[in-house]
C-alpha cells in the first residue's frame, strides 16, 4: 500500500515509518520538523519507497494515498505549552485537512489520540466509555481538548460522510528516539541519572504513570490499521502495569548506575495524579497486549541516550 505518516520524523512517527517500510509498502512521511528529527528517518531516505515532505498540516494536503496515520502534534507538555494556539491548530485543522484528504481518496484513516482526553481521572484504570475529567481552560487544555476535538470530528466524519476510521488512545510510550530534551519524565531521569544530575520528582512522587515500549506501541498502531471494518474504536493502548515516579526513578538510577539524587518540586498545574489503562478492548479485538517488561525497555532507551550523548 501506499501510506501517509504525518509526523513521521517524529518519536513513535518514525519508528512507525520503520515498521511499515519492513512490512513491504510504500510510506510518504509529512513532517515540519517542530518536534520531528530529519535524524530519526536519515536511514530510510535512500529508500526509493520512501519519500518525505515538509509540511504543517494545519494546511491541506493533496496526495494519493491508500491508508493515512495522524501522528502530527507535540506531545510532551514543555513542546506543546510553547506555542499552544499552534497546538489546538494541529489537532484541530490538521484533523480536518486529513479526514478531508481521507474522504476525497477513500482512504481508511488513523488517529493518534491521548490518554490525556481523560485528564485527571476519577475511574481507575481508565476504560474507553470514561467521559474524562478535564479543565478546558488550563496549560494543558490546548493538548487534552485539542485531542478531544479531534475525536469528536473523527466519528462525526464517519456518521457523516461513512468514513473508514480508527481511533488510539496512547498512554506513556518510551523507547530510543525520544528526544532527550522532551520533557517527558522516562527521558528526563536516563538524561539526569547519565548527567550524574539530581533527578526532579515533581510532587511526592506517588502519582503513577504505566509505561509501553515503543515497540509494542507500533504493534498496537498496526493491529489497529489491518482491524476489520466497522470497529473504530477508541482503544486503549498502553501498558497495564503501574509504577510511581520515585519507582521508576529507583530504577533508573540502578540500571544507569549513577549516584544522581532525587530532588523533590511542586507538582504542576492539573498534573494526573493516577494513569493507567484498561487494555481489555485491545486485547479481545485486536490480540494485542504489550510485551516487554519496563526494565528490559528502559536498558535499551538508556543504551541510545547514551549513545547519543557520546557524539
Amino acid at each position: 500500500m501506499n501510506i501517509l505518516v504525518t509526523g513521521g520524523a517524529g518519536f513513535i512517527g518514525s519508528h512507525l515509518c520503520d515498521r511499515l517500510m519492513k512490512d513491504g509498502h510504500d510510506v510518504l512521511c509529512v513532517d515540519n520538523y517542530f518536534t520531528g528529527s530529519r535524524h530519526n528517518i536519515f536511514h530510510l531516505l535512500s529508500n526509493s519507497r520512501f519519500e518525505v515532505i515538509r509540511h504543517d498540516i494545519t494546511f491541506p494536503l493533496h496526495v494519493e494515498v491508500d491508508q493515512i496515520y495522524n501522528l502530527a502534534c507535540p506531545a510532551s507538555p514543555l513542546h506543546y505549552q510553547y506555542d499552544p494556539v499552534q497546538t489546538i491548530k494541529t489537532n484541530v485543522h490538521g484533523a480536518i485537512n486529513m479526514l478531508d484528504l481521507a474522504k476525497r481518496v477513500k482512504a481508511r484513516i488513523l488517529q493518534a489520540s491521548t490518554s490525556e482526553v481523560y485528564g485527571d481521572p476519577e475511574v481507575h484504570p481508565q476504560k474507553e466509555d470514561y467521559w474524562g475529567r478535564v479543565n478546558p481552560i488550563g496549560p494543558r487544555s490546548c493538548y487534552d481538548e485539542g485531542k478531544r476535538c479531534a475525536e469528536t470530528l473523527f466519528f462525526d466524519y464517519q456518521r457523516q460522510y461513512n468514513l473508514d476510521i480508527k481511533v488510539v488512545r496512547i498512554f506513556n510510550t518510551y523507547g530510543p528516539k525520544m528526544q532527550p530534551d522532551d520533557g517527558r519524565v522516562v527521558s528526563n531521569f536516563i538524561i539526569q541519572a547519565l548527567n550524574g544530575e539530581d533527578i526532579t520528582i515533581y510532587g511526592d512522587g506517588q502519582q503513577t504513570r504505566s509505561f509501553c515500549f515503543i515497540d509494542d506501541m507500533i504493534d498496537g498502531f498496526v493491529r489497529m490499521m489491518e482491524s476489520e471494518v466497522g470497529f473504530y474504536g477508541p482503544v486503549n493502548m498502553g501498558n497495564p502495569q503501574e509504577f510511581t515516579m520515585l519507582e521508576l526513578a529507583e530504577k533508573v538510577i540502578i540500571l544507569t548506575g549513577s549516584k544522581s539524587k532525587l530532588k523533590f518540586c511542586p507538582l504542576p498545574t492539573d498534573d494526573p495524579r493516577q494513569r493507567k489503562p484498561d487494555i481489555g478492548l485491545a486485547t479481545r479485538n485486536l490480540d494485542w497486549k504489550p510485551r516487554v517488561p519496563l526494565e528490559e525497555g528502559l536498558k535499551k532507551t538508556i543504551a541510545y541516550f547514551s549513545t547519543l550523548m557520546e557524539k
